[in-house]
């Protein structure tokens, strides 16, 4: 069994800019573990180490799969948890800039759902919405 290198201190750093980029204030981050699928086998479970945060109403993962292999989503409730559309990331950057835009695409769809416009006027044919995990 390989072990996954935890998150270094450059990795959380870069992390804390870029949710500082976007949300123009320090957002707390917690380092987890998550229990992952890595292989074809659904019964073997890795620990991959995790940053959480929550903002906006969200929940985030961040999770390191791999030395420099990540993987993320973010969430609501149990029952309300979203991808990026993509399973796994090589580079850091653009794996939290996807989630972030991701989640704020999502946020904007509901604001819209929620002041009157239809699934008609949503859907301009480039965006498709989040990919449901």
């Amino acid at each position: 069994m390989t072990t996954i290198p935890d998150f270094t201190e450059a990795e959380y750093k870069h992390v804390a800019a870029l949710l500082f980029d976007r949300y123009g204030k320090l957002v707390p981050t917690q380092l987890a573990d998550s229990e992952l699928q890595l292989g074809a086998d659904p019964a073997q479970l890795a620990l991959c180490p995790a940053l959480y945060w929550r903002e906006r109403g969200a929940h985030f993962i961040l999770c390191k799969v791999a030395a420099d292999r990540y993987r993320c989503q973010f969430f609501y409730s149990e029952a309300e948890q979203y991808g990026t559309g993509k399973d796994e990331y090589n580079d850091l950057r653009e794996c939290v800039m996807t989630l972030l835009q991701v989640q704020s695409d999502h946020e904007r769809q509901l604001a819209n759902v929620s002041s009157g416009a239809t699934a008609a006027n949503l859907n301009d044919g480039d965006y498709h919405g989040p990919l449901v995990v």
